[in-house]
């Protein structure tokens, strides 16, 4: 039997849709695209095909293309980046700072 306690403040919900990402504070406006795997009321985990540094600002935008799941705009700040154990991108965690719009 496995003693296991979730420490999470938020419930991860598995969500599979396109999330469009570009880092803030930086020259590079261009828009990334990658597959937004898991979001909780605190944060985030997708797939994007490069790495993302740690500590990095992103502006977000997840448009779910359903009528029960609404769009988020949000700052984010990159806290995990692992490239991924099967396929070809990079698992980036992050936290969501602020809402946008």
């Amino acid at each position: 039997m496995t003693d296991y306690t979730e420490k999470r403040s938020y419930r991860r919900v598995q969500v599979e849709c396109a999330i469009y990402y570009k880092m803030l504070d930086t020259e590079i406006e261009e828009e990334e695209i990658g597959q937004l795997e898991n979001i909780s009321g605190r944060g985030m985990m997708f797939i994007a095909e490069m790495g993302v540094p740690m500590g990095a600002e992103l502006e977000i935008r997840v448009e779910p293309g359903n009528d029960l799941t609404p769009p988020l705009h949000a700052r984010v700040q990159v806290v995990r980046m692992e490239k991924q154990r099967r396929g070809q991108g990079y698992e980036i965690g992050a936290v969501i700072r602020e809402t946008l719009d």
